[in-house]
């Protein structure tokens, strides 16, 4: 079996998953404990900061540690929403956001704040002009991600940060990074982000492990109310063994990510081709698109049909993304894009990891050509 869904989840460094059974062996101390053990584990969770933070290019007191992308884009959306309500309560992000923050704001405009959802364009790339358009005094979050999940489109992060604090200062920009990071370079700074996710098991790391990046000065609420962890912003005893993975992985994924880009934005560009070349195929994903993923529909089949026939032959690829694939509805980002709704309906996405090779993918296309023609027959018949 060859595994094309690194965009749900990664297989782990080797590395990594030696290193936190061996914390979770032999440092196993509370962190926040007097004694010798918790400050043993105080003393690895300290320095694990410091490398995550290290990466960033940011202070290792703006690091926090959580249990992945979906709490840490509640945590930053809600915690700015709750704490800067007395600036406004307008919030600005994307139709083709990941769920974690597509459903956060809808469940923050059932409670009284507004949502502007900008639009995206055929490639699912929003406008700088068009997000500092909507920009007003009272707006007190953007929030935009750096790479979809789905259809890997890169999003202008440089130029949108710009133009947010041009508009307003005041307004907070926020970025889930979870596709982007390890795949393709990150400058905070660069893109005047204030608040930025990561997930670890999508470059390498371990699940229910990533970080919230803060920056100095910014005021958050709490979700959850209990001890002082985290600078209060994530109660409960620290994760040690998986806040130690989380900084390996990330260093190991910083050190990779040109390599990677180069190997696998190869693959990617055939793979690309070889689509394009497939009658029945409709290509999704746009040549600027981040390396590791590429995404097209088949319409007239439904999409499991054709993972499951892949999946005969060896080849585990998906629908939509993981957090969405059991729900049969059309894709929310495809028809923000503008495709139909049997295009959307049939969607399929394969994403790419640094174990794949030439004749990895040769097999793929191979699978691919089979699979359509195999196939044709019931896509003429629902067509």
């Amino acid at each position: 079996m060859l595994y094309w869904d690194h965009a749900a989840t990664t297989p782990p460094y080797k590395e990594v998953v030696e290193t936190m059974a061996e914390i979770m062996n032999q440092y196993y101390g509370n962190p926040s404990a007097l004694h010798q053990a918790g400050e043993d584990a105080a003393k690895l969770l300290k320095r694990a900061r410091e490398v995550c933070a290290g990466t960033l290019n940011v202070k290792s007191s703006e690091i926090v540690f959580t249990s992945g992308a979906t709490e840490g884009n509640n945590i930053a959306i809600k915690g700015v929403a709750m704490h800067y309500r007395s600036r406004g309560q307008h919030i600005i992000t994307t139709k083709t956001e990941h769920p974690s923050v597509y459903e956060c704001c809808r469940q923050l405009e059932s409670l009284g704040w507004e949502i502007t959802y900008v639009p995206v364009d055929e490639y699912g790339v929003v406008d700088p002009l068009q997000v500092a358009s909507v920009i007003r005094k009272d707006t007190v979050l953007v929030s935009i991600m750096h790479v979809n999940n789905e259809t890997g489109a890169v999003q202008p992060l440089d130029e949108i940060g710009k133009l947010v604090k041009e508009k307003n200062s005041r307004t907070l920009f926020h970025v889930d990074g979870v596709q982007g990071f390890g795949k393709l370079s990150v400058s905070l700074k660069d893109w005047k982000v204030d608040l930025y996710t990561l997930s670890a098991h999508k470059f390498k790391g371990p699940k229910g492990a990533g970080i919230l990046y803060v920056q100095q000065g910014i005021k958050l609420f709490p979700l959850l109310a209990g001890g002082s962890q985290e600078n209060g912003q994530r109660p409960g005893t620290e994760n040690v063994a998986s806040a130690v993975a989380v900084a390996k992985a990330m260093r190991l994924a910083q050190e990779r990510q040109e390599p990677f880009y180069d190997k696998i934005g190869k693959l990617r560009n055939l793979l690309l081709n070889e689509i394009r070349s497939i009658p029945d195929f409709v290509l999704n994903s746009s040549e600027k698109g981040a390396p590791h993923i590429v995404h097209f529909s088949y319409p007239g089949l439904k999409p499991e049909v054709l993972v499951h026939t892949l999946e005969e032959l060896g080849m585990l690829v998906s629908t939509k993304s993981a957090c969405s694939s059991r729900n049969s509805e059309p894709s929310r980002v495809l028809q923000a894009m503008g495709k139909d709704k049997e295009i959307a309906a049939s969607g399929i996405r394969i994403s790419m990891g640094w174990e794949h090779t030439d004749d990895d993918m040769n097999r793929l296309v191979i699978a691919l050509r089979q699979s359509a023609d195999k196939l044709r027959p019931l896509s003429a018949k629902r067509g």
